[in-house]
């Protein structure tokens, strides 16, 4: 497959042309990739009106998706305004109020997206939530959600994969949704390479409206590149608007660099990928088994991400976490519970036995029995909006109960808040900011 991006900027770096032009680098700095970091100079096409060659390689990877794709060099959270965006256009386009059901788990970045686009928020839970990072709903919790919902949302928003490494069932739900006229919109960060498995479980071919994909989360893209696809099967407002949302977020000024390493990726997927997930997937499957064996407790069915319950085996993620750094193994992320490790096809037999041997020196600990605290439904006091452009203070979480929260209180990862900006915080949410060691808070400023 084509590069067109890439050696567009290949062959102008190599004329070494008198660049005066941005960037200030002038093609010479530190990194030593300045050469092919370009701007929209003549025939380098403009990312949110692409018509060159930055179309064409988006079009490439839109024929390995199997959708409309359009390019972010500001990952997904770029991408969820977009969807967001292009979902309350849609219901004033058919005279509607713009009304989004999202499972609880959403990202931050939704929440900054409700606050700048207005729309009524509705939460989805399941029937249990075991964990503040899953939301494991099912066709079945979505068809009561809609038969007791006092208004039927535009859409449906949900994570998949989540944090923890669970899909939920997807194409079960996408038929609920269509059913019922609504709009079914995924967070699909985590699982760019779903698409590549011998049978795709990626949301495009399991019916969603709109998806994004974080590619430089799985594939091997560098920091900020994603993709946003268009269902072929969505509103035709989708496709027309597409680029128009993106650019209602996005920089003025987005990296080439990322486009390059996205318009690389095409190839990469196009020579083999598919068959080194083959190969690879099996191998890491071997190991999940072998570890259970040994007593370890996993989690999740993503094919590419180990979780690890480590409690049970007698540590905290966090501890656990702290063994592998010194033998010289880092992982995505840990808190009290769990331990997350994300793997790729780049990932070599001798590491997934380094790994092996590391785990297999740890030795095995009484249970660790405290849990985290109960998920309780929270009570909203006033809309995201009105939460985030409210003045606000920050204040010490002990003193927070019955405060309005103003701004997420999470970092990234995993940035999936506890409570949400305009819920008032309860006791039970003190001891959960506790238990995630979370100490302050951004509140509403209450009248004098």
């Amino acid at each position: 497959m084509k590069t067109p991006i890439l050696d567009f900027a290949k062959t102008y770096d190599e004329k070494e042309p008198l660049r005066l032009h941005v960037p200030g680098h002038k093609g010479k700095g530190p990194l030593g990739s300045e050469g092919i970091d370009l701007t929209e100079i003549d025939g380098a096409d403009s990312l949110y009106d692409a018509e060159g060659i930055i179309r064409e390689s988006e079009k490439n990877a839109g024929s390995l998706f199997g959708a409309e794709t359009f390019f972010s060099a500001e990952g997904s959270s770029l991408c969820i305004r977009a969807m967001l965006y292009l979902a309350v256009l849609y219901a004033r386009s058919q005279g509607k109020k713009p009304v989004i059901a999202a499972g609880r788990n959403a990202h931050k970045t939704f929440l900054s997206g409700a606050a700048l686009l207005d729309f009524e928020l509705q939460w989805i839970y399941p029937r249990t939530m075991d964990s503040y990072l899953s939301c494991l709903v099912d066709g079945e919790t979505i068809e009561a959600f809609f038969a007791s919902a006092e208004e039927m949302p535009t859409a449906v928003y949900l994570t998949s994969p989540d944090y923890l490494g669970n899909t939920v069932d997807l194409a079960a739900i996408s038929e609920v949704c269509h059913r019922h006229g609504v709009l079914l919109i995924v967070d699909n960060a985590h699982g760019s390479y779903l698409k590549f498995l011998p049978e795709s479980r990626h949301p495009m071919d399991l019916g969603a409206d709109l998806c994004c994909d974080s590619a430089h989360k799985t594939l091997p893209s560098v920091t900020g590149g994603a993709y946003l696809h268009v269902s072929k099967n969505a509103p035709e407002l989708f496709l027309e608007q597409a680029k128009n949302a993106l650019a209602l977020f996005g920089s003025t000024s987005p990296s080439y660099l990322i486009m390059e390493s996205l318009d690389g990726v095409n190839a990469y997927l196009d020579a083999g990928y598919r068959e080194k997930l083959e190969r690879f997937i099996p191998k890491l499957d071997g190991l999940k088994s072998r570890l259970m064996k040994k007593g370890w407790t996993l989690l999740g069915d993503e094919p590419l991400k180990m979780t690890l319950v480590t409690k049970p085996f007698g540590y905290e993620g966090h501890a656990l976490a702290k063994i592998l750094e010194d033998a010289n193994i880092v992982c995505e992320f840990a808190d009290p519970d769990f331990l997350v490790m994300m793997f790729t096809p780049e990932i070599s037999e001798k590491d997934l036995a380094k790994l092996e041997r590391a785990l297999d020196a740890v030795p095995r600990k009484t249970p660790i029995v405290d849990h985290a605290p109960a998920f309780q439904a929270p009570e909203r006091v006033i809309s995201v909006r009105e939460a985030l452009f409210s003045p606000s203070e920050v204040i010490p979480v002990s003193e927070s109960e019955g405060r309005i929260l103003a701004a997420a209180t999470v970092g990234c990862p995993p940035a999936v808040p506890i409570v949400v900006c305009g819920e008032k915080i309860k006791k039970e949410d003190i001891k959960a900011f506790l238990y995630y060691g979370i100490e302050t808070c951004s509140v509403v400023k209450e009248e004098r």
